[in-house]
């Protein structure tokens, strides 16, 4: 997987993974990859920051989008709960802690050992921690 770790013309990021530059995707990497930090969002956060910047989006537009993005390795995808979910423009391996009482989502250093050999015909993709925290 590639990270995105420095900013870079969306047109660039895009043509790396093999995505057509179309405005939409333009206007969304701008605003996912344009500060070259990680950034953890949902696809309303994002849509929100479009509506914000003067990018008119359709919620379905941007779902898509990041889906797209996720498929092309540009993002991964964090499920917190089944309604809820982010997308980490940090690919490499990590894990997050979540904070529960502010839907706050900050990448951790997991080292996941003695993992279960995966089922005769399977192999392990990929292993997701996601530390649920609580505030006392």
């Amino acid at each position: 997987m590639t990270r995105i770790s420095s900013p870079r013309y969306p047109r660039q990021i895009l043509a790396t993974a093999g995505l057509r530059p179309t405005r939409q995707r333009l206007a969304l990497a701008r605003l996912l990859f344009g500060n070259g930090g990680d950034r953890h969002v949902t696809a309303e956060q994002l849509h929100h920051e479009a509506q914000q910047s003067g990018v008119p989006l359709s919620m379905a537009t941007v779902y898509n989008t990041l889906h797209q993005f996720v498929a092309a390795d540009l993002l991964r995808a964090v499920v917190v709960d089944p309604a809820r979910s982010y997308f980490d423009t940090n690919t490499t391996e990590h894990g997050h802690f979540f904070r529960e009482g502010t839907g706050e989502l900050h990448d951790i250093d997991v080292v996941v050992a003695n993992l279960p050999d995966p089922p005769e015909g399977a192999r392990i993709a990929r292993v997701d921690v996601v530390v649920r925290l609580t505030d006392d």
